[in-house]
Protein backbone atom coordinates (compact mmCIF):
# COMPACT_ATOMS: atom_id res chain seq x y z
CA UNK A 1 0.00 0.00 0.00
CA UNK A 2 1.26 3.37 -0.88
CA UNK A 3 1.52 5.50 1.60
CA UNK A 4 0.35 9.35 0.90
CA UNK A 5 0.86 12.40 2.52
CA UNK A 6 -1.24 14.06 5.46
CA UNK A 7 -2.76 17.30 5.78
CA UNK A 8 -3.86 18.59 9.30
CA UNK A 9 -6.33 22.09 9.44
CA UNK A 10 -6.78 22.88 13.48
CA UNK A 11 -8.60 25.34 14.59
CA UNK A 12 -10.88 26.58 17.65
CA UNK A 13 -14.86 26.28 16.62
CA UNK A 14 -15.49 28.60 14.13
CA UNK A 15 -12.33 30.00 13.01
CA UNK A 16 -12.78 28.52 9.21
CA UNK A 17 -10.96 25.34 9.08
CA UNK A 18 -13.76 23.74 7.95
CA UNK A 19 -14.48 26.30 5.09
CA UNK A 20 -10.96 25.98 4.17
CA UNK A 21 -10.94 22.21 4.35
CA UNK A 22 -13.74 21.85 1.86
CA UNK A 23 -12.38 24.95 -0.78
CA UNK A 24 -9.62 22.69 -0.58
CA UNK A 25 -11.58 19.53 -1.11
CA UNK A 26 -13.02 20.80 -4.68
CA UNK A 27 -9.69 20.79 -6.14
CA UNK A 28 -8.96 18.08 -8.48
CA UNK A 29 -5.33 18.62 -8.94
CA UNK A 30 -4.04 18.10 -5.03
CA UNK A 31 -5.64 14.65 -4.91
CA UNK A 32 -7.20 15.08 -1.35
CA UNK A 33 -10.15 12.94 0.55
CA UNK A 34 -11.72 13.77 3.82
CA UNK A 35 -10.69 11.87 6.92
CA UNK A 36 -13.87 10.76 8.48
CA UNK A 37 -13.41 11.10 12.18
CA UNK A 38 -15.62 8.92 15.19
CA UNK A 39 -17.60 10.06 17.61
CA UNK A 40 -19.39 9.21 20.62
CA UNK A 41 -21.67 11.85 20.63
CA UNK A 42 -25.18 11.70 18.89
CA UNK A 43 -25.60 12.96 14.71
CA UNK A 44 -26.92 16.80 14.99
CA UNK A 45 -29.04 18.13 12.65
CA UNK A 46 -28.48 16.56 8.95
CA UNK A 47 -25.37 14.91 9.88
CA UNK A 48 -24.78 11.50 8.07
CA UNK A 49 -22.91 8.44 9.36
CA UNK A 50 -20.14 7.55 7.25
CA UNK A 51 -20.62 11.32 6.07
CA UNK A 52 -20.08 13.80 8.65
CA UNK A 53 -19.05 11.37 11.09
CA UNK A 54 -18.95 7.78 11.79
CA UNK A 55 -20.82 7.26 14.94
CA UNK A 56 -20.25 5.14 17.34
CA UNK A 57 -21.84 4.26 20.39
CA UNK A 58 -19.77 5.36 23.73
CA UNK A 59 -19.00 1.25 24.75
CA UNK A 60 -17.86 0.73 21.24
CA UNK A 61 -15.37 3.77 20.76
CA UNK A 62 -13.99 2.49 24.19
CA UNK A 63 -13.48 -0.84 22.96
CA UNK A 64 -11.50 0.36 19.94
CA UNK A 65 -9.48 2.75 22.05
CA UNK A 66 -8.39 -0.80 23.88
CA UNK A 67 -8.13 -2.39 20.54
CA UNK A 68 -5.76 0.17 19.37
CA UNK A 69 -8.04 0.82 16.41
CA UNK A 70 -7.02 4.85 16.37
CA UNK A 71 -3.99 7.03 14.93
CA UNK A 72 -5.65 9.50 18.05
CA UNK A 73 -8.69 9.52 19.84
CA UNK A 74 -9.85 12.34 22.41
CA UNK A 75 -11.93 12.75 24.67
CA UNK A 76 -13.11 16.49 23.92
CA UNK A 77 -16.17 16.82 26.38
CA UNK A 78 -17.41 14.52 29.04
CA UNK A 79 -18.20 10.93 27.62
CA UNK A 80 -17.52 12.88 24.29
CA UNK A 81 -15.16 11.29 22.23
CA UNK A 82 -13.19 11.83 18.68
CA UNK A 83 -10.81 10.29 17.06
CA UNK A 84 -9.59 8.70 13.68
CA UNK A 85 -9.87 5.31 13.00
CA UNK A 86 -6.53 3.37 11.42
CA UNK A 87 -8.92 2.30 9.00
CA UNK A 88 -9.67 5.69 7.65
CA UNK A 89 -6.43 6.60 6.80
CA UNK A 90 -5.70 2.89 5.32
CA UNK A 91 -9.09 3.28 3.08
CA UNK A 92 -7.67 7.01 1.80
CA UNK A 93 -4.30 5.74 0.82
CA UNK A 94 -5.81 2.35 -0.54
CA UNK A 95 -7.58 4.93 -2.90
CA UNK A 96 -3.80 6.74 -4.28
CA UNK A 97 -4.87 10.06 -2.39
CA UNK A 98 -3.71 12.37 0.17
CA UNK A 99 -5.43 12.50 3.70
CA UNK A 100 -6.65 15.93 4.71
CA UNK A 101 -8.20 16.37 8.42
CA UNK A 102 -10.40 19.02 9.48
CA UNK A 103 -9.70 18.18 13.37
CA UNK A 104 -9.08 19.39 16.71
CA UNK A 105 -5.94 20.71 18.17
CA UNK A 106 -4.88 18.02 20.29
CA UNK A 107 -5.60 15.02 17.80
CA UNK A 108 -4.06 17.38 15.22
CA UNK A 109 -0.31 17.41 16.87
CA UNK A 110 -0.89 14.10 17.70
CA UNK A 111 -1.06 12.65 14.21
CA UNK A 112 2.08 15.16 13.53
CA UNK A 113 4.25 13.49 16.05
CA UNK A 114 3.17 10.42 15.01
CA UNK A 115 3.93 10.97 11.27
CA UNK A 116 6.19 13.73 11.13
CA UNK A 117 7.58 13.56 7.74
CA UNK A 118 4.20 12.58 6.18
CA UNK A 119 2.36 15.52 7.85
CA UNK A 120 1.35 19.68 7.13
CA UNK A 121 -0.49 20.62 10.24
CA UNK A 122 -2.01 23.67 10.06
CA UNK A 123 -3.36 26.03 12.29
CA UNK A 124 -6.40 28.35 11.99
CA UNK A 125 -6.24 31.56 13.42
CA UNK A 126 -9.31 33.68 13.46
CA UNK A 127 -9.26 37.39 13.63
CA UNK A 128 -10.02 37.49 17.87
CA UNK A 129 -12.17 35.36 20.45
CA UNK A 130 -15.21 37.84 20.02
CA UNK A 131 -15.13 37.75 16.33
CA UNK A 132 -15.09 33.47 17.50
CA UNK A 133 -18.17 34.35 19.65
CA UNK A 134 -19.99 36.05 16.87
CA UNK A 135 -19.36 33.44 14.12
CA UNK A 136 -20.40 30.79 16.53
CA UNK A 137 -23.79 32.18 17.74
CA UNK A 138 -24.49 32.65 13.78
CA UNK A 139 -24.36 29.19 13.27
CA UNK A 140 -27.40 28.78 15.33
CA UNK A 141 -26.72 25.45 16.36
CA UNK A 142 -25.40 25.04 19.93
CA UNK A 143 -26.70 26.56 23.07
CA UNK A 144 -25.55 29.80 24.75
CA UNK A 145 -23.59 27.31 27.41
CA UNK A 146 -22.09 25.30 24.71
CA UNK A 147 -21.21 28.27 22.69
CA UNK A 148 -19.16 29.66 26.01
CA UNK A 149 -17.63 26.09 26.70
CA UNK A 150 -16.27 26.47 23.07
CA UNK A 151 -14.99 30.30 23.24
CA UNK A 152 -12.95 28.76 26.63
CA UNK A 153 -11.89 25.69 24.64
CA UNK A 154 -10.56 28.41 22.38
CA UNK A 155 -7.89 30.62 24.24
CA UNK A 156 -6.53 27.09 25.26
CA UNK A 157 -6.45 26.06 21.62
CA UNK A 158 -5.04 29.36 20.42
CA UNK A 159 -1.97 29.13 22.61
CA UNK A 160 -0.89 26.03 20.88
CA UNK A 161 -0.57 27.60 16.87
CA UNK A 162 3.18 28.01 17.49
CA UNK A 163 3.34 24.05 17.67
CA UNK A 164 2.15 23.61 14.00
CA UNK A 165 4.23 23.70 10.63
CA UNK A 166 2.36 27.08 9.59
CA UNK A 167 -0.60 29.21 10.88
CA UNK A 168 -3.00 31.39 8.54
CA UNK A 169 -4.51 33.91 9.68
CA UNK A 170 -8.05 33.80 8.88
CA UNK A 171 -9.00 38.04 8.99
CA UNK A 172 -10.02 37.77 4.93
CA UNK A 173 -11.36 33.89 3.62
CA UNK A 174 -10.54 34.57 -0.01
CA UNK A 175 -6.59 35.28 1.04
CA UNK A 176 -6.81 32.57 3.70
CA UNK A 177 -8.07 29.97 1.20
CA UNK A 178 -5.29 31.19 -1.35
CA UNK A 179 -2.96 30.59 1.51
CA UNK A 180 -3.92 27.48 2.37
CA UNK A 181 -4.01 26.50 -1.37
CA UNK A 182 -0.52 27.15 -1.70
CA UNK A 183 0.82 25.35 1.74
CA UNK A 184 -0.76 22.55 0.16
CA UNK A 185 0.37 22.04 -3.36
CA UNK A 186 3.66 22.95 -2.43
CA UNK A 187 3.96 20.48 0.41
CA UNK A 188 2.49 17.46 -2.06
CA UNK A 189 4.96 18.80 -4.84
CA UNK A 190 3.00 20.35 -6.79
CA UNK A 191 3.29 23.65 -8.83
CA UNK A 192 0.46 25.89 -8.62
CA UNK A 193 -0.30 27.18 -12.56
CA UNK A 194 0.07 31.33 -12.48
CA UNK A 195 -3.33 32.29 -12.87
Amino acid sequence: MKEGKLIIFSAPSGSGKTTIVRHLLGLPELNLEFSISATSRAPRGEEEDGKHYYFISLKDFKQHIKNDDFVEWEEVYRDNFYGTLKTEVERIWAMGKHVIFDIDVVGGLRIKKKFPEQTLAVFVKPPSVDELKIRLKKRKTESEDKINMRIAKASVELATAPQFDKIIKNYDLDVALAEAEELVADFIGIKKKEA
